[in-house]
């Protein structure tokens, strides 16, 4: 069997898995966020809070929740690490240095995880499980609220409350994300994947220090990682270790756990405004740009565009030879589609093609499916952009899910917008202004490349590492993490600004002149306006990087 239909029958597995799931674990989610009794676990934990579960709250109370719960899980988060010298099982590492600290704090409360240092050599087993690993389940938590709070504020009418954050945030923990961390964990035990807490023996790397090999709860931290919550890993070299991903079924399962929550979170938002078919529109997207990412990606990785790649006759540098260069680029373009950030390929090592594929998956927002939560939440935002302008086309006021699309809304959602472009291209232009730029691999449009798309991954809260590029610095983790910072917050303000004034409108009876938003039609027409935009605005820095690179 060739390479190429390997790869075609590796994606065409993941598609129908994905479709057998989207019903029955969208249906779980939804029963999850729409349901009203509580366990005694979570009772226990409303009391120890002080929250009343039948309180409501306006979308002004959600947003500052959430700004409160995030500003504390980043100052426990530095100083857990600042003082890990003094913590139980902290292997005897020094305290994180302040920059770095920093930097890892926000990358994980804002579901980046952006890492600029090796797990293994830099934090203890205590910091790693009871720092990383819970934002790995909260800040993954907190998108989730935030999309179904923006649900609520299309399925209901004439009220300025969306549902309890504490309670929304208690239950998709405990029902949603650690249930499948932990069947997605045991599935990759069986594979291989390692699970222990053993300090294991030293190896020497190649800059003459030690690393341990073993340690750390490897195996559910690879699950969290792949379910979308968490760009880091343990080992320095992420997803292409043999202890994280042993086999070939291993990578399958890894990709299909970082897009099973975003593809089945369309069936949340279709049951939630007593419309299943507003959710198959919303899925039918995310599935057209994604097959579009994955088949490109795999069609210039393939193609092996460039002197030695032909010449060889593969692009195999930077890919591990066990997932070959098919299943590497569909790994590749299902860590960039959403805000997974794991890797199992080295993505500076791509031809000039290739990597643009990965740098423009993030630019698109990470709507296709995107990460968990915010994906949809995005999708959406561009879904009101569209009905906006569908609107202008005829001269009526644009309508969505039986609400108007005004002058406020529309501002909300480009301002939305906005924020992730403006934050990658002023830090890119900082970079260079500033002559920090110098420390990346490569000069030219490679270099310009690995710069902007550092940037771009920590805006839009991947998280994943073009590579090639030295970020261990006080500039670039200042840098990175104000764009992980206001990437994520700002953002998320909008939305909940959005859903506030939905939820206080009257419901607008469908008529003649209302754009059908469940057909094909309007389908192309998000899919047209997300490309549009995205190619508006980065275009001109695609052209002077990896467009001229390929070139």
């Amino acid at each position: 069997m060739s390479m190429t239909t390997a790869g075609v029958l590796f994606v065409l597995s993941l598609v129908a898995a994905l479709v057998a799931v989207y019903r029955p674990f969208g249906d779980h989610m939804y029963r999850v966020v729409s349901g009203t009794r509580s366990s005694r676990v979570e009772r226990g934990i409303y009391r120890l809070v002080g929250v009343n579960p039948a309180a409501e709250q306006s979308w002004g109370v959600y947003a500052r929740s959430v700004m409160a719960f995030s500003a504390v899980s980043i100052l426990f988060l530095y100083a857990f690490q600042r003082l890990q010298n003094h913590l139980w099982l902290s292997l005897g590492f020094d305290p994180v240095v302040p920059h770095g600290a920093w930097n890892t704090a926000v990358s994980f409360v804002t579901n980046t995880n952006w890492q600029s240092y090796s797990g293994e050599s830099t934090m203890g087993h205590l910091v790693q499980m009871a720092g990383l690993s819970v934002q790995n389940f909260v800040s993954a938590a907190v998108g989730i609220a935030v999309a179904v709070a923006l649900i609520r504020g299309f399925a209901r009418s004439r009220t300025g409350e969306l549902g309890n954050f504490w309670v929304d945030l208690t239950r998709i923990t405990l029902r949603i994300l650690l249930p499948a961390a932990v069947l997605g964990a045991l599935a990759l035990m069986i594979g291989g994947a390692v699970q222990n807490l053993s300090g294991g023996s030293d190896i020497t790397t190649l800059t003459g220090g030690t690393q341990h090999v073993t340690g750390g709860p490897v195996a559910s931290q690879e699950v969290i990682k792949e379910l979308g919550t968490n760009g880091g890993g343990f080992y320095n070299v992420n997803s292409a270790h043999p202890f994280e991903t042993p086999t070939t079924w291993t990578n399958w399962l890894q990709i299909f756990l970082i897009l099973l929550i975003p593809f089945s979170l369309p069936r949340v938002f279709g049951r939630m405004v007593g419309q299943n078919r507003q959710g198959y529109s919303i899925a039918a997207v995310m599935a057209i740009l994604a097959l579009a990412s994955i088949t490109l990606t795999n069609v210039f990785e393939l193609a092996g565009n460039g002197t030695v790649p032909q010449a060889v006759g593969a692009a195999l540098e930077g890919k591990e030879v066990r997932f070959d260069v098919s299943n590497s680029a569909t790994f590749a373009a299902a860590t960039t589609l959403t805000s997974t950030g794991a890797v199992n390929s080295f993505h500076d090592s791509y031809t000039a093609l290739g990597g643009m594929m990965t740098l423009g998956n993030m630019m698109l927002g990470e709507v296709a499916p995107g990460g968990v939560g915010s994906g949809l939440y995005g999708l959406l935002i561009l879904a009101v952009i569209t009905v906006f302008v569908a609107g202008l086309m005829v001269g009526r006021t644009p309508e969505y899910i039986g609400k108007k699309i005004g002058s406020r809304e529309i501002k909300l959602a480009s301002l939305y917008f906005l924020i992730t472009p403006a934050l990658v291209l002023a830090g890119t232009a900082a970079a260079f202004a500033t002559g920090d730029n110098a420390r990346a691999l490569n000069v030219g449009p490679h270099g310009l490349s690995e710069v902007l798309y550092a940037f771009a991954s920590a805006a839009n809260n991947n998280g994943s590492a073009f590579g090639g590029i030295t970020v261990n610095t006080t500039w670039w983790d200042t840098a990175l993490g104000l764009c992980m910072l206001l990437g994520r917050f700002l953002p998320l303000i909008f939305v909940l600004a959005l859903a506030g004034s939905l939820a206080r409108q009257q419901p607008t009876p469908a008529s003649e002149g209302t754009l059908p938003t469940h057909r094909p039609l309007f389908v192309g027409m998000v899919v047209g306006v997300t490309v549009v935009l995205v190619a508006l605005t980065f275009l001109p820095a695609l052209a002077l990087g990896p467009l001229a690179e390929g070139l």
